[in-house]
């Protein structure tokens, strides 16, 4: 339950660029308001240093973990307890995601394929379930997306360019502009040891992703319903943290770090 829009970020973009970037100016205006500083725009736009954007970032992760994560899960167990069947509480919170989703495509101004892949399933979990009546069809119905996901990052590794590099570029692009961006990307060309490193990269992830979806298939079969939702968002803050934990140890211990 819960998570896959972090991934849409993560696939389509930095964690939270666009809402990092509208809190780093409204960071920003306010700390000039309070020394007396120039408000216009073109002060605010050149404002934002390092650690206003950080902080930014950080907010936007907060948001989408409050959000994706903790409102569901939260969702699910405060409806039930009030006495929704398990049935009706998972497919109640799995819908209060939904608005969060489109607000993010609403605010990049574009459709992305994750987020929307992801507001299909919700509805397609949500039929399905209705035809069977089980509520465990609404819990591995998330399966789906990462099974999905694992197998086209898997799947970019016979492409020119794999998953990491398209994923990565953003990122260096926000650090180094977009000159810096292209001649990043251009290591791709002429630099084996680069490829290598950013297929491992993109192959980790996209097991990554795989493990999770069979991992969520067991625990939706094999623990009790009541239990599923905590335990899977539990077991997907593990992944994510040990896929970030590798992918942060292998870009320093390999120089790829910009």
């Amino acid at each position: 339950m819960g998570g896959t829009g972090v991934m849409g970020e993560i696939v389509n973009k930095p964690a939270g660029q666009d809402t990092a970037q509208e809190d780093a100016q409204e960071s920003a205006q306010d700390t000039a308001q309070h020394t007396g500083q120039d408000t216009g725009p073109q002060a605010v736009a050149a404002a934002p240093g390092k650690d206003q954007k950080a902080r930014a970032a950080k907010r936007a992760l907060a948001k989408s973990l409050v959000f994706e994560l903790a409102l569901p899960l939260g969702g699910f167990y405060v409806l039930h307890g009030v006495g929704l069947s398990q049935w009706a509480a998972l497919l109640v919170s799995s819908v209060l995601l939904a608005p969060w989703l489109v607000l993010g495509m609403v605010r990049s101004r574009r459709v992305e394929v994750l987020p929307a892949f992801t507001l299909l399933m919700i509805v397609v979990g949500a039929l399905m379930s209705m035809v069977s009546g089980s509520p465990r069809v609404l819990l591995v119905r998330d399966s789906w997306v990462f099974g999905v996901l694992g197998v086209w990052v898997l799947g970019t590794l016979a492409t020119r360019r794999p998953f990491m590099l398209t994923a990565a570029r953003s990122i260096v692009a926000a650090k180094l502009g977009e000159a810096g961006a292209e001649e990043w990307v251009g290591r791709w060309d002429h630099d084996a040891v680069f490829r290598r490193h950013l297929r491992t990269l993109t192959a980790v992830w996209g097991l990554g992703f795989a493990v999770d979806a069979v991992i969520r298939v067991v625990l939706a079969s094999t623990l009790p319903v009541d239990l599923v939702p905590l335990v899977n968002t539990l077991q997907w803050l593990v992944v994510l943290g040990g896929l970030f934990g590798f992918h942060f140890w292998y870009v320093n211990r390999h120089g790829l770090k910009v």
